[in-house]
């Protein structure tokens, strides 16, 4: 692709350029001008971190985080004048140990980010403005991760992988960012190149049919809405507030305890003590610091998330202590 400037009705080509070539840096100079304009090359997002590390290998850090208007979370990853090379390895770990963020933890880096840029904004309003969510829809947010891959070039094994992972349903694309020298200014011209945008469109309804298709063999998601206590709560939350008004009102000295009086409802992993969850299960438990329980103890323990066919269990053994909920119909 060519780039030219018109004038006095003749074409003259641009010069295409490097970003080593111009003497601009990845980091100092590329990152820092798209975290300010993220649109060229993620339409729709807003940058929540930059250099994300909260996990032990400090050396593992995510180029900018961001989040869409569809409450996703999306890992950005950037290259000055390499090919891309293991940007899609790289981002796929990136994005695997994000995918159980939450909300609250999402607000929290976002604060950070703010402090550190001198912005006027309140996090967490601000992210609920942006992906249009109020905070009984929480549940709504983080759902799935994006990848954006932005360099100025991808070599043929990337771009091959890129679109396997695509086939296998995993939303990730490839920005080329390409510089040209015009006068004293250098130029960027940020294009996409996978998926080509001509035929997204058509990629995006294929996708959804073969989700519906596989969604039709599955026992549809219960969308149901509770009133307890005056609040209306989804399957998930609405456990999480009846153990958690339970546990402040019985006061059970311990997890044991806590067992023994769901005793015989079949809800083994109702309750868990938090340190004992492994990493691989931390998403089926709430567990933001605000959800978190300790009791006499000493143990933290959280609940579980993961509810489908046992809350009507759960909803009888606590009718025992008076303690109901009242399904809302649709």
């Amino acid at each position: 692709m060519s780039l030219y400037n018109i004038s006095n009705k003749s074409l003259t080509a641009l010069t295409q350029t490097t970003f080593a070539a111009e003497g601009l840096l990845e980091r100092q100079d590329l990152q820092e001008a798209l975290k300010g304009c993220i649109g060229a090359i993620a339409p729709d997002c807003l940058v929540i971190s930059e250099e994300f590390s909260d996990w032990e290998d400090s050396r593992r850090r995510i180029d900018l985080l961001a989040i869409d208007k569809s409450a996703n979370l999306v890992v950005i990853e950037l290259k000055r004048d390499e090919i891309g090379a293991h940007m899609e390895l790289q981002s796929l770990r990136y994005a695997a140990m994000i995918s159980t963020m939450t909300f609250d933890k999402a607000c929290s880096y976002f604060e950070e980010y703010i402090e550190k840029e001198e912005l006027d904004l309140n996090a967490r309003q601000t992210i609920l403005d942006f992906v249009d969510l109020d905070e009984s829809s929480l549940d709504d947010f983080g759902n799935d991760v994006r990848i954006v891959l932005a360099s100025a070039d991808f070599g043929k094994e990337l771009t091959t992988s890129v679109l396997w992972l695509r086939d296998k349903g995993i939303d990730i694309s490839c920005v080329r960012l390409t510089p040209y020298r015009y006068n004293d200014d250098v130029l960027i011209n940020a294009e996409q190149i996978i998926p080509v945008p001509e035929i997204e469109e058509y990629q995006v309804k294929f996708r959804e049919k073969q989700v519906e298709q596989r969604t039709s063999k599955k026992t549809q998601r219960d969308y149901s809405k509770y009133r307890f206590n005056g609040q209306v709560y989804n399957k998930r939350k609405l456990a999480l507030a009846i153990l958690t008004h339970w546990i402040n009102v019985k006061k059970p000295k311990d997890l044991a305890e806590i067992r023994r009086a769901l005793e015989g409802y079949n809800l083994p992993r109702a309750v868990a003590i938090f340190e004992q969850i492994t990493s691989n299960r931390l998403d089926r438990y709430h567990s933001s610091e605000s959800d978190l329980i300790t009791l006499n103890s000493g143990e933290v323990i959280a609940i579980s998330n993961q509810w489908g066919k046992n809350l009507p269990r759960l909803l009888i053994a606590m009718n025992r202590y008076g303690i109901h909920a009242e399904k809302i119909e649709n």
